[in-house]
């Protein structure tokens, strides 16, 4: 198992010292130790780490809130650790960003296969928001070359098929993406609208 950097937050000393205990225990490195919601931010602002382990109750932010404001600056596999195993709890732990859930009493392998659920969950969203993101790419590069297609079938007085040509052979003379070569002639467009 691959080593990870593991912030623990935990209000109480005794869980927190388990919770570092059994992380090391994995091979686990923990470079930070929070007390409250608002060190668990600033540590994971500071620490870079892979994963976090949150409890829900603890004072000036609680672990929920430091989960959503930890997910809002810097997206991290986050794992809530609690003695209570209320599905409200569970549905915003969630919606907070939170991977994985851990009931105490912590054991090593409980740790071990919340980790590992953790970091499935963050893996898949990491990808799902990788292909979202190519996917809206490609959908803005299409309407670019659309776009810069009507402009040059109206300006150069062509079919779709020879201004679609007309790109392709401008980006290859250029060795530019397509897209890029639809972007300047639509900017150009907007700068001398006809």
């Amino acid at each position: 198992m691959e080593t990870l950097r593991i912030v623990v937050a935990d209000d109480e000393e005794a869980v927190r010292a388990t919770l570092v205990e059994l992380a090391s225990a994995l091979n686990h490195q923990v470079v930070g130790e929070a007390r409250d919601g608002q060190e668990a931010v600033a540590l994971a602002r500071t620490t870079s780490p892979d994963l976090i382990l949150l409890d829900i109750r603890m004072p000036h932010l609680d672990g929920l809130q430091a989960a959503h404001a930890i997910s809002e600056e810097r997206p991290v596999p986050i794992i809530i650790v609690t003695a209570h195993a209320d599905q409200e709890l569970i549905e915003e732990a969630a919606e907070a960003g939170v991977f994985s859930y851990l009931l105490k009493p912590i054991t090593q392998q409980r740790l071990a296969a919340a980790i590992s659920t953790a970091r499935a969950r963050f893996a898949d969203l990491q990808l799902l928001r990788s292909e979202v993101g190519d996917l809206k790419g490609a959908l803005e590069a299409r309407k670019l070359v659309e776009r810069a297609k009507g402009i040059l079938m109206r300006d150069l007085r062509v079919g779709e098929q020879e201004a679609y040509r007309w790109l392709k052979r401008t980006s290859s003379h250029h060795n530019q993406k397509l897209a890029d070569i639809a972007r300047r002639i639509v900017a150009l467009e907007q700068q001398h609208p006809r």
